[in-house]
């Protein structure tokens, strides 16, 4: 055989080998299986602890979008604020002493979305690209295939086993990461009931919206985040801004509907509004602070009706609920770091990083040894950072040659054709020039609204798929380390927090994941023998 042929020969068989690699997901993965493998990771990394650790609150914080390389740079922008080099600096959660990293890839995607990561945390069961709460045995936009793949929260299993309950989140309060706690769909696109198919909404299926209305087992004790739209007719305006309607297009107000089933409820949806809500509450609140996402932190202080910070949102829910007798569950999201991303805006990207650095700060301080915290991310971002940037280079700026030996002037590091280049970029998305180079003489890449420049040209920047960093403290925090699939957080939690531990055991059906129609059961009936 001659070398051509050797050649085409070897290269036939990487094709066969490359094709059977894509085609064999591994037979012994079920829902059933994730969950279980997840189950014993945490039970024998608890069992090789001296102190294991039982908590009576949970807190976990999700940086939506917040890679490593987002970490990286918002801890030089922090620093950098303050009128320091930015290097040396640490957002608060890295002080935490476990860390570990979270494997997010879907069950159908390597690149994942946000709904399939957070349903892995929430349920202890990866899932595809677009679930809500749903396993992988269902279908997405099918909504007869969640009959049987409807899978039980965290939310759930904390309302059940007596503990408050809180999500405070920057984005919709029906979008992707805060919808897996309290609703379940085929598709995290199906916000409000236009946006669920004619023939789906037959089948009997709820917009996400509706869900956080009708939740049970109980009534979610604090909600705080943006979306109103989603709660209010399309005949009706927001009471911020007349230009905007909601989008319901069956006619309820579900804003109203909640009020009606609260008497002792609070409703808020603007900042007048939140600074008059009690430090103690006699029953749940909602506060809805834009009729679609809240403000980037940049741009809240310009908000028309005020808005409240990550950071007040976390520290009011905290006050809310630390008087509960069993303790509390909350999810707080830095939703809106993504968004920025999406849109290849370093800026609003890192600065709202701090802002959700600052919020975990605030949660801290405010708890005490029996809260374990955990500080993650859904899924990465394709931001890069590089440029052999000085010491102390403005993070968002030009790329500036150290100086050699001490002397001179390093000047700017230059591309090929002698402009010069900025220390972040994306690998794809909006920021993308058809090939041409920003004018930096004209363009100031400190601009809070300069899009980094980007590879390849996509209307949307994309996710990244390689591993995002897990931070956490507190009792149970000992099984964060190493390398781990990430529904291994939700076992995590339910593991270190006894009622969940309890309830999670209760509603175990044949295969050991936690039953849906057992939940109903135990919501329904007054006691648990019945079901």
């Amino acid at each position: 055989m001659n070398k051509t042929n050797l050649s085409l020969s070897l290269f036939g068989l990487f094709v066969l080998s490359a094709s059977l690699i894509a085609a064999a997901a591994p037979a012994e993965e079920s829902p059933a299986r994730w969950y279980e493998d997840g189950k014993t990771l945490v039970a024998e990394r608890r069992a090789a602890l001296d102190e294991p650790g039982e908590a009576r609150n949970v807190i976990l914080f999700v940086g939506d979008g917040m890679s490593l390389a987002t970490v990286a740079a918002a801890r030089i922008l922090e620093g950098q604020l303050r009128g320091e080099t930015g290097e040396e600096n640490l957002l608060y959660f890295e002080r935490f002493r476990h860390t570990g990293l979270s494997k997010t890839y879907n069950t159908n995607q390597q690149t994942p979305d946000s709904a399939g990561t957070m349903t892995a945390m929430a349920t202890g069961v990866k899932s595809f690209a677009g679930a809500i709460s749903v396993d992988s045995e269902a279908v997405r936009g099918d909504c007869a295939s969640m009959a049987g793949h409807e899978r039980v929260s965290l939310l759930d299993l904390a309302e059940l086993g007596g503990l408050k309950t809180g999500i405070v989140t920057t984005t919709r309060i029906t979008h992707a990461t805060p919808a897996t706690l309290f609703s379940r769909s085929v598709d995290r696109e199906w916000e409000t009931d236009r946006g669920i198919p004619p023939s789906q909404r037959d089948s009997g299926c709820r917009d996400i919206a509706r869900q956080l209305i009708e939740y049970r087992p109980g009534s979610i004790d604090v909600v705080f985040g943006g979306g109103r739209r989603a709660f209010l007719p399309s005949d009706e305006t927001d009471p911020e801004d007349p230009d905007q309607r909601g989008h319901r297009g069956d006619g309820r107000n579900l804003i109203a509907e909640w009020q009606a089933m609260h008497e002792n409820g609070r409703y808020v949806w603007n900042r007048e509004g939140f600074e008059t809500l009690p430090d103690f509450a006699d029953g749940p609140v909602l506060g809805l602070f834009q009729p679609s996402h809240m403000n980037y932190e940049h741009d809240r202080p310009d908000d028309v009706a005020g808005e409240p910070s990550i950071a007040e949102m976390t520290v009011k829910s905290i006050e809310l609920l630390e008087d509960s007798e069993n303790g509390y569950f909350m999810l707080v999201e830095g939703g809106r770091i993504d968004h920025a991303h999406h849109a290849n805006n370093a800026w609003r990207a890192l600065t709202d990083a701090v802002a959700f650095a600052e919020a975990v700060q605030a949660a801290d301080e405010m708890t005490g040894e029996d809260t374990l915290i955990i500080v993650t991310a859904d899924h990465g971002h394709a931001l890069t950072f590089g440029g052999y940037g000085k010491r102390g280079n403005p993070i968002v700026g030009l790329a500036e040659r150290p100086k050699e030996d001490g002397k001179g002037d390093g000047g700017l590091l230059r591309d090929e054709n002698d402009r010069p280049m900025t220390v972040l970029g994306y690998a794809n998305g909006p920021g993308y020039r058809d090939g041409e180079r920003p004018d930096f003489d004209e363009i100031d890449p400190r601009d809070p609204d300069y899009l980094q420049e980007s590879a390849v040209g996509l209307w949307s920047g994309t996710h990244s798929g390689e591993d995002v960093p897990v931070y956490a403290q507190g009792p149970g925090a000992g099984v964060i380390h190493g390398v781990f699939e990430q529904n291994a957080i939700f076992h995590a939690i339910v593991q270190a927090v006894a009622p969940l531990r309890e309830t999670a055991a209760s509603l175990a059906g044949e295969d050991g994941l936690p039953d849906v129609g057992k939940l109903n059961c135990r919501v329904q009936s007054s006691s648990a023998t019945d079901c």
